[in-house]
């Protein structure tokens, strides 16, 4: 398999995460080339037969895409074809609403939202790209290393090409689904939630939209500290705060020939949400 080899980070202190997020895209000394598939395979091939990868928020945004910081649009674009997996180290200020603790609890269980907080908390990240069900996914798998607790929070970003629609499934075994709407902010990768579902089998129980949480991520990349810049905030317009996570980390690869079960957190996805 083909794919791009991140660049290892031999540190993983963070810098404390730092207020707001670029106004303005750097200058960059280099060129970042791609292009948005024709067809629904992951890899394209250029006029001289070389091919290049596709990941599944790059098939998203389209022609958008070229707008992202390089070093964002390379962390994201795993596919299927890559033989890398995608690992990020570094800290985070985790805070949550006090009034929804009682729904927290229950969500450990499924690697989904939890109810720790706390400032400078050790924080890994995993990726990795494959195919489930016939359809393009990637997996990010987070965890957090509290004093007490290590928790961790799974999504698989599924593409749906026959829709061209994106679909986050959270936690293990993705019981809980959202549509994702991500754009680009001066080389920023902005990402919303949609509509969101329940998933019972193959089946999917949309929420009303005052029972839907309100998602926002913000991924950048500070070329000065060399760092990934993150901010995370999860809503809900009844509950007001739920969680929300900030802070920084490098980026760097593992080769591996396959995808270890560990990083497929939901499996048996073959229909997708239609409404």
């Amino acid at each position: 398999m083909g794919g791009i080899t991140l660049a290892p980070s031999a540190s993983t202190t963070a810098t404390a995460p730092r207020e707001g997020f670029c106004s303005a895209r750097p200058e960059l000394e280099y060129e970042w080339i791609s292009g948005r598939p024709e067809t629904g395979s992951a890899t394209d091939r250029t006029a001289d037969g070389a091919t290049t990868m596709t990941g599944v928020y790059e098939r998203a945004l389209g022609a958008a895409a070229d707008d992202l910081h390089p070093k964002v649009r390379e962390r994201y674009s795993v596919d299927p074809t890559d033989d890398t997996i995608g690992v990020g180290r570094g800290r985070m200020d985790i805070t949550r609403g006090t009034h929804v603790l009682p729904a927290l609890y229950p969500m450990t269980a499924l690697n989904l939202l939890f109810p720790e907080a706390g400032h400078d908390v050790p924080f890994t990240v995993r990726t990795a790209g494959f195919e489930e069900g016939g359809h393009e996914a990637l997996a990010t798998i987070r965890e957090f290393e509290f004093r007490e607790k290590r928790r961790r929070f799974d999504s698989l970003t599924v593409w749906d090409a026959d829709r061209e629609r994106l679909f986050d499934f959270l936690g293990t075994g993705g019981r809980l689904v959202s549509e994702l709407h991500p754009r680009v902010e001066a080389g920023v990768l902005v990402v919303e939630s949609g509509a969101q579902w329940l998933r019972v089998g193959d089946q999917y129980l949309r929420f009303p939209e005052p029972l839907a949480a309100s998602v926002e991520v913000r991924d950048r990349y500070d070329e000065t500290g060399e760092r990934y810049h993150v901010d995370a905030t999860i809503e809900n317009p009844l509950a007001g705060h739920i969680l929300s996570y900030r802070g920084t980390f490098t980026q760097g690869s593992e080769s591996a020939s396959t995808v270890p079960d560990d990083l497929r957190p939901t499996r048996g996805i073959e229909r997708l949400p239609s409404g």
